[in-house]
């Protein structure tokens, strides 16, 4: 491993819950761009495998949810459609582009609701420990 990936390594470790997601978000978000644009030069293997990797994340994003939670149905539901049009969008490719905008304006809404909350929860965090102290 050289110095980057040991770096970039390191700090996905010292990473918040809130700041991992939020990652993952915009990772899923930049695969479904770099999608758009492999269909638009005809770079299918690319395109295949942006699809693929932004499917694995919404499959990750699944696979973690708390179901205990009761919001956490209804995100799986979302997910569960975003498996359904991504497959669709694999399938179709170019009869089915448009639907690429579709998914990366659900996933920044997502994005942008953990963001919020995030900051939320920090300030707070904050506040409480500023009343207590004094």
């Amino acid at each position: 491993m050289n110095g980057y990936q040991k770096y970039k390594e390191q700090s996905i470790y010292s990473m918040s819950g809130v700041e991992l997601l939020l990652l993952l978000y915009e990772e899923a978000i930049k695969r479904l761009k770099k999608a758009e644009y492999a269909l638009e030069d005809h770079d299918y293997g690319v395109f295949e495998d942006s699809i693929n990797r932004t499917v694995r994340i919404v499959r990750y994003l699944n696979s973690i949810l708390d179901m205990e939670q009761p919001i956490s149905q209804d995100f799986r539901r979302i997910y569960e459609y975003l498996f359904y049009d991504l497959s669709l969008i694999r399938a179709g490719r170019d009869r089915r582009k448009d639907e690429i905008g579709k998914i990366i304006r659900v996933l920044s809404e997502f994005r942008d609701g953990f963001e919020e909350a995030g900051r939320q929860v920090t300030d707070n965090r904050f506040a409480s420990a500023r009343s207590v102290t004094g």
